[in-house]
C-alpha cells in the first residue's frame, strides 16, 4: 500500500527535465506515403493519436539502435516519400535524433523503420477483418434461418405462445449484434485500402 508520505517523495524525486521531456513538440519527416498511411490507418484501427502510436513504436532505445544498424546494412528502398508533421514527445524525438547521429543516418530513417513494425500487425488486423465480414454474412443467413422459423412458430403455435416469444427475442438480439458487427467492420473498412 503507497502511503502519503511516499507519494510526497515521489513528486519530489520530479525534475524539470522530467517535465521537459514529456513536453510536445512538432517534427517534420520525408516518409514514404504508404507508411504515412500506414501510420494513419493503424491509429484509427486501434483508436489512438498518431503521437501515441509513434511514442510507443521509438520508445525503446535499444530497438531503436537494432533498427538502424539494419537500415544502415540494408538499402532502403524508399519510393515516393512526402514531408509529414508529426506531434511528438520532446524524449522521442530527442531519442531518434540522438539514434540517427550514431549511426550516422537520416532520422526520416529511423521514423521509417520504426512503423515499418506496424506491417505485421496491418496484416494481422487484415486477416481478421476478412473473417469478420465471413461471420458477418453467416450471421446474416442465420438471422434470415430465425425468421423462418419465427414465421412457422407462429403458425404452428400463434404469436401469443411463449416460444414464439422467446424466438422473437433471440432475433432481436441477433439483429443487435449484426449491428455491432457492421460497426466493428466499418471500422476496419480504411484498412483494405492499404
Amino acid at each position: 500500500m503507497v502511503t502519503e508520505k511516499q507519494t510526497e517523495e515521489n513528486i519530489n524525486d520530479l525534475t524539470i527535465d522530467d517535465l521537459i521531456c514529456k513536453q510536445s513538440v512538432r517534427a517534420t519527416f520525408k516518409l514514404p506515403v504508404d507508411l504515412i498511411e500506414l501510420l494513419g490507418v493503424m491509429s484509427g484501427q486501434l483508436g489512438i493519436k498518431q503521437k501515441s502510436v509513434i511514442d510507443q513504436l521509438t520508445q525503446d532505445r535499444l530497438e531503436l539502435k537494432r533498427l538502424a544498424k539494419i537500415a544502415k546494412s540494408e538499402e532502403t528502398r524508399r519510393g515516393a516519400v512526402k514531408q509529414k508533421t508529426f506531434v511528438l514527445s520532446r524524449s522521442t524525438l530527442n531519442a531518434i535524433n540522438a539514434i540517427a547521429r550514431q549511426h550516422n543516418i537520416p532520422r526520416d530513417v529511423i521514423v521509417e523503420i520504426s512503423i515499418k513494425r506496424l506491417v505485421p500487425l496491418i496484416e494481422t488486423e487484415l486477416e481478421k477483418h476478412h473473417k469478420r465480414k465471413v461471420i458477418r454474412k453467416e450471421m446474416r443467413e442465420y438471422l434470415m434461418a430465425g425468421e423462418r422459423l419465427k414465421k412457422k412458430t407462429r403458425e404452428l403455435l400463434g404469436a401469443e405462445d411463449d416460444l414464439f416469444e422467446m424466438i422473437e427475442k433471440q432475433i432481436a438480439l441477433t439483429e443487435k449484434s449484426i449491428d455491432e458487427i457492421d460497426t466493428i467492420i466499418d471500422k476496419g473498412m480504411a484498412m483494405e485500402g492499404w
